[in-house]
C-alpha cells in the first residue's frame, strides 16, 4: 500500500523513519499560516498537526480577514498558551513555531500586544556596538523563547546594494553593502537566537538587494542587476546557517526558465552543491504573486520541492480568498509522488533534515 513507504514492523533494527507514513513525512515539510488564538484539541489546526505531522506552522499579527481581530498574536499571555496548545498536539513535541522578527518594521510581537517592540530595524543595529547588538539581539529571543516561539525567520543576510530597492533598503532590513559585515552581524544575530534555543533562517538567497521589485506583488527580474557578491554572506555562514530562506526573484543568469524558489539549478545547484549548505531549505510564502500569479498550486508544490526546497511556506496571509489546508497540500503532493512527477527520495532526503534540525531544539 502507497501510504507507508516501508512496512516492515516485523523486522528488528529498523530506523523510526522506516516506518512512519509518507502523508507524515510530507506533512513535516509544510509551515502553514492559520486563523486562531488557540489551538484546541477540535480546532483544526491542532487536528492538522495531530493527523498529518505538520511540522510548522507560522504566526501574524494582522488579520487580512478582519482587521479588527487579531490572526495569531494578541497578548503575551495568549501567545505563550496557544503555543503550548500547538505543541501538545503535535507528535514529538518539536513543532517549529515560526515568526518574522526582525525589528523595525518586521517585528510580529508588537508592543500594543504588551511585547517590548521596539527593537531596532538592521540599518541602526550597525550603528551600535557589538556588546549592544548582542544584549539586543539575547533580548529578542529571550522573549522570542518565553512564549514558546522557536523559529525565527531572520536574519535578512541581503546586501543593501541599490538604494531604489523599497523592500530591502527603504524598509532598513540589511546590515550594509558590505558581505562581511553583513556576515558578522547575522552571526551575532545567530548566536543570541541559539543562546534560547530559537532557530534561524537566512534570507533571501540568492539575494533580494539589488532587486527592484516586490514578489509579493508580482514577478520581479533581477538579471541585470544581481551580483555574485551577493552569494557571499551565505557562503560565509553555510556552516552556521540553521536554515536558508530562498526568495522568489528572478535571475535568468541563473535559470532560464525559473525563480529561485522553484529552480533545482538554484537550490539544490548552486545554494547545495557550489557553496556547499548541508541544512534546511525553507521557501518564502508560495502564495507571493511572483509564484501564485504564475503557477498553479500543483506545479508549485511539485516544482519547488524538485528544486530541492525542504519546506513549503503556504502563509494563508495574503489573500483571505485564497487560503490553502493542509489536507489540500498533502494530497496534491501525494498525487505527485503516485504519478512520479516526485521521487519519494526527495520527500525522504527533506523529512531527514528536517528532523536532524529539530534535534537542536
Amino acid at each position: 500500500m502507497f501510504k507507508r513507504t516501508l512496512i516492515l514492523l516485523g523486522l528488528t533494527g529498523l530506523p523510526l523513519w522506516a516506518t512512519v507514513a509518507t502523508e507524515q513525512k510530507i506533512g513535516q515539510m509544510l509551515m502553514v499560516g492559520f486563523h486562531g488564538t488557540t489551538a484546541e484539541k477540535d480546532t483544526q489546526i491542532c487536528r492538522d498537526i495531530r493527523e498529518y505531522h505538520l511540522g510548522a506552522v507560522i504566526l501574524f499579527d494582522y488579520n487580512p480577514v478582519d482587521k479588527s481581530k487579531p490572526k495569531n498574536i494578541a497578548t503575551k499571555s495568549q501567545v505563550a498558551k496557544l503555543t503550548r496548545q500547538l505543541q501538545a498536539c503535535s507528535y514529538d513535541g518539536k513543532l517549529l513555531i515560526a515568526v518574522d522578527q526582525e525589528g523595525g518594521r518586521v517585528q510580529r510581537l508588537k508592543q500594543k500586544y504588551g511585547f517590548y517592540g521596539q527593537f531596532p530595524k538592521a540599518s541602526d543595529v550597525i550603528k551600535m556596538d557589538e556588546h549592544q547588538i548582542k544584549k539586543t539581539y539575547t533580548k529578542m529571543s529571550k522573549e522570542l523563547k518565553s512564549v514558546g516561539i522557536n523559529f525565527d525567520l531572520a536574519p535578512v543576510a541581503d546586501l543593501d546594494i541599490n538604494q531604489n530597492n523599497h523592500v530591502i533598503h527603504g524598509l532598513g532590513r540589511s546590515f550594509g553593502k558590505d558581505p562581511k559585515i553583513v556576515s558578522k552581524y547575522a552571526s551575532v544575530f545567530i548566536d543570541a537566537m541559539h543562546a534560547n534555543g530559537v532557530l534561524t533562517s537566512l534570507k533571501h538567497f540568492p539575494g533580494h538587494g539589488s532587486s527592484e521589485g516586490d514578489t509579493h506583488k508580482g514577478y520581479v527580474d533581477v538579471t541585470h542587476l544581481w551580483s555574485k557578491v551577493e552569494l557571499e554572506p551565505y557562503h560565509i555562514l553555510k556552516d552556521k546557517a540553521d536554515t536558508v530562506m530562498v526568495a522568489h526573484v528572478f535571475n535568468k543568469n541563473l535559470d532560464a526558465k525559473y525563480p529561485a524558489t522553484l529552480s533545482a539549478k538554484t537550490v539544490d545547484g548552486l545554494l547545495r552543491k557550489k557553496l556547499g549548505f548541508k541544512g534546511v531549505v525553507i521557501t518564502d510564502d508560495l502564495q507571493m504573486g511572483a509564484i501564485a500569479k504564475k503557477y498553479t498550486l500543483s506545479k508549485t508544490l511539485e516544482l519547488s520541492i524538485n528544486a530541492g526546497d525542504d519546506i513549503l511556506l503556504i502563509g494563508n496571509q495574503l489573500d483571505p480568498k485564497h487560503t490553502v489546508n493542509t489536507k489540500t497540500l498533502i494530497d496534491t503532493i501525494v498525487s505527485l509522488v503516485k504519478k512520479g512527477s516526485i521521487k519519494i527520495d526527495r520527500i525522504e532526503k527533506s523529512y531527514h533534515r528536517i528532523q536532524k534540525l529539530k534535534e537542536k531544539l
